[in-house]
């Protein structure tokens, strides 16, 4: 017998998504264990011992996997699209192992995009209560002026999800009919960004994630995967509280 995991847990760690994603498998029923549905996400499963089916497929955990990708334009952030528009699953350099993205950048933005199957950094990564910075360079129209960015510095009301967290803003430079800013958020809602600055009455041109935590797209060109380091995989989990100086998790 091997050491148990709580369902929500075990099915993140065999990459069927991050924990809001499997718990609403568990809430739909349509996760068994041993043949018996169970809808509890705490319900504690054996990986080596119990059979754990989803719509009635076998899953079991997968090694972890971390590929950091510079997103261009034109790619949508889904493993899927009933469309058939090009999504970063087309792109990926390897179809056996399943991972998906960890937050979104929408078609028409570009840059850092980590893919993982660690359901519990994915995790971590998003919840805003673990601080992870993420970092954006936007280019506006126009020269939003300091009162209407303090207004976004402090957190402005977005429907329905309510008031976004206190982010930094760094005007970077002054273009003509643009300004180019630095962006720094801890949360990750859909759209952010455009929808901030469209509060505010700007339309967002460009936006590019340049950093999260510690990762960066530092040597990696656009269109371009690669695999994470060791150190990096470490450095993220130390981030998030996942892993403590001097003792690997």
């Amino acid at each position: 017998m091997g050491e148990k995991l709580r369902l929500n847990r075990f099915l993140a760690e065999a990459g069927l998504g991050a924990r809001r994603k499997v718990e609403k498998l568990i809430e739909e029923g349509r996760v068994a264990v041993n043949g018996i549905v169970v809808k509890e996400y705490g319900y504690r499963v054996d990986p080596e011992a119990d059979i754990v089916t989803v719509d009635g497929k076998m899953v079991e955990i997968q090694p972890k996997v971390y590929l950091l990708f510079n997103k261009p334009k034109g790619i949508l952030t889904t493993m899927k699209d009933e469309r058939g528009r090009l999504t970063v699953y087309d792109v990926l350099p390897f179809k056996d192992i399943r991972v998906y993205p960890v937050g979104r950048l929408d078609r028409s933005s570009k840059g850092l995009l980590l893919l993982t199957n660690d359901g519990e950094l994915a995790y971590r990564l998003l919840h805003p209560k673990y601080h992870v910075r993420k970092v954006y360079i936007v280019v506006v129209e126009g020269y939003p002026p300091k009162e209407k960015l303090d207004k976004l510095r402090r957190g402005i009301y977005l429907y329905p999800e309510g008031k976004t967290l206190p982010c930094e803003i760094e005007v970077l430079e002054r273009l003509k009919g643009f300004t180019r800013l630095k962006v720094v958020l801890r949360e990750g809602r859909k759209r952010q960004i455009r929808r901030m600055f469209k509060k505010i009455g700007y339309l967002v041109k460009d936006l590019t994630r340049v950093a999260m935590g510690p990762l960066t797209l530092k040597g990696l060109p656009e269109g371009h995967f690669r695999f994470l380091t060791e150190e990096e995989v470490e450095e993220l989990k130390r981030a998030v509280g996942l892993l403590h100086e001097g003792r690997k998790k």
